[in-house]
């Protein structure tokens, strides 16, 4: 992007704020009143006129004011907007929601979708982290009726399973403890392919446990991958731009598309940081009226996974991008300390 004068920095930077906070096109005469210039109308629409011609700005058929392009938007963000944090009162409320959860990572996804909603005024969208193998941490056999057995495995990435398992004949409480106790012991920290190629010799009862054991962990792998949790989806058909029932309908196609939304989320896992696409920039037609503020999270090796929020292009980008970081760091933590 070519350097602007300070003026044409400023110029652009009011503009850009003042459509954001009321998504009508801005005129040169409301930019000195609202803003106090000390600048006649004339200079302001002088530099507004050269922005345009620059497409930093565009003015619709309908209205003299300016709205900014994508060009526009992209630089305010990259050099006008600074560095953006949220209030430290609204840092702790998160974390304090987070640290009430239960230990448990779908639970985080849920939470994390609709803290991400409900900060950023946005649609969310959290990706599940993809974890190459899962680890065994605990196991419990409870006995249930008859010959039925109840499974409880905790991973080590937070989730928690059950399942019922069916015994060739009824088996005491003291003796599942007992099966529990050797398998926890043997199996701690252990990777589904560490427990099926382990050497252990074990009774029938511990295989039948242990083989129900590999197969839920398989399962939890194969699914970790593919799951997208969203929440508020009534946060964008509340703005103006999404009045129209076409632009509706393309915003839930958008939701909709699993293979849109991977091939979106899984771009930024090879990044680091906050990553801003405005308008789709010539890759994703479908968000031609939308911006996503998109960030990676968790442990790189372990369990990564991406997380963003998604809005129209007339975005408050720095409340976004301090809220995707802060929830994107926080997960982070709570996985690393899942590994821990």
């Amino acid at each position: 992007m070519e350097e602007l004068t300070d003026r044409r920095q400023t110029v652009l930077g009011l503009v850009v704020r003042q459509y954001i906070a009321t998504a009508t096109p801005v005129g040169s005469k409301t930019i000195v009143e609202q803003y106090g210039l000390d600048v006649s109308p004339a200079t302001i629409r002088n530099e507004m006129a050269y922005l345009e011609e620059q497409g930093y700005l565009t003015h619709p058929h309908t209205s003299a004011g300016r709205v900014p392009t994508e060009k526009g938007y992209r630089y305010f963000v990259e050099r006008l907007m600074g560095e953006a944090e949220l209030p430290l009162a609204e840092q702790r409320t998160i974390r304090h929601q987070f640290h009430q959860a239960r230990l448990d990572l779908e639970q985080w996804m849920r939470l994390a979708a609709a803290v991400l909603a409900r900060t950023a005024h946005s649609t969310s969208l959290v990706a599940a982290p993809t974890v190459a193998q899962c680890r065994f941490k605990h196991l419990e056999l409870i006995a249930a009726h008859g010959s039925r057995v109840l499974l409880v495995l905790v991973l080590q990435e937070g989730m928690v399973k059950q399942k019922m398992l069916t015994l060739a004949h009824p088996v005491t409480q003291e003796e599942l403890n007992r099966t529990a106790n050797r398998l926890n012991d043997l199996f701690t920290s252990l990777s589904t392919d560490q427990i099926m190629t382990s050497s252990y010799r074990l009774t029938l009862l511990e295989e039948q446990v242990s083989n129900l054991v590999t197969e839920i962990m398989q399962e939890a792998e194969t699914r970790s991958s593919g799951e997208i949790y969203r929440d508020g989806l009534l946060n964008i058909f509340r703005q103006p731009e999404f009045s129209e029932i076409e632009n509706v309908r393309q915003i839930i196609r958008i939701l909709e598309e699993q293979s849109l939304l991977e091939a979106i989320l899984t771009e930024v896992l090879n990044s680091s940081g906050v990553q801003v696409i405005i308008g789709g920039e010539g890759r994703w037609d479908e968000l031609s009226e939308c911006s996503v503020v998109l960030a990676p999270y968790g442990e790189v090796g372990r369990a990564v996974g991406a997380l963003g929020v998604l809005g129209p292009m007339r975005m408050r980008y720095g409340r976004a991008i301090s809220t995707v970081r802060y929830v994107a760091n926080l997960l982070s933590d709570l996985i690393y300390e899942l590994y821990g």
